[in-house]
């Protein structure tokens, strides 16, 4: 099995940590508010640890869980210690009322990310249309996920796949916007019928 490190220990850490550590992965929990990665370890449980923020993460893939305003900059805090990373950046850059997204076509969260990020690290934009309740059930879904390197896409579908959850590639990281885009789409549906249980998928 896989270790996966989450920076963040918010409600989507909580949901996708969980979800990994069912699945037989062990789970690092990075904060930089440690008394709140130790109890979001502890609630996850298994082999789930604490890390130091902006020390090397122990997993090879990293989960960026935190706030799009931040994403970058937590990134840019750990420095060279990412090197060789797969960076998931999970954020949502929503405006005010989440009628739309504050970033532009070649500049999402996760293209500002992997310009601050060590050049051996690769950026996968991955988790942001789906809320965090629906990971938590642990039922079969979709994650669409965009990215330019082949070997940590691939890295990133195994993970997935290994969730319970089915990869669907949408591209280069160029497509991380349509990505944003998206989780404005799935904001519209929860908020006119759908409901926040429901998910985007494909047939």
């Amino acid at each position: 099995m896989t270790t996966i490190s989450i920076i963040g220990s918010g409600n989507m850490a909580d949901a996708i940590g969980t979800r990994a550590a069912k699945h037989g992965h062990t789970v690092e929990i990075i904060s930089r508010n440690p008394a709140k990665a130790e109890a979001l370890a502890q609630r996850i449980g298994g082999r789930a640890s604490v890390g130091t923020f902006g020390s090397r993460p122990a997993g090879e893939i990293v989960i960026v869980a935190v706030l799009f305003a931040g994403a970058a900059d937590a990134v840019a805090q750990f420095g060279e210690s990412l090197a060789g990373k797969t960076l998931v950046d999970i954020s949502n850059p929503f405006n005010d009322d989440a009628s739309g997204v504050v970033t532009t076509p070649g500049d999402s969260v996760s293209e500002r990310i992997a310009k601050v990020a060590p050049e051996s690290a690769h950026v996968v934009k991955a988790f942001n249309t789906i809320f965090g309740g629906v990971i938590a059930r642990d039922e079969p879904l979709d994650v669409f996920f965009a990215g330019d390197d082949v070997a940590a896409k691939a890295e990133f579908a195994a993970l997935l796949s290994s969730m319970g959850m089915r990869p669907l590639d949408a591209g280069g990281l160029g497509a991380a916007h349509a990505l944003e885009w998206a989780g404005i789409l799935l904001m519209g549906l929860a908020n006119n019928g759908a409901g926040f249980g429901s998910a985007l998928g494909v047939k």
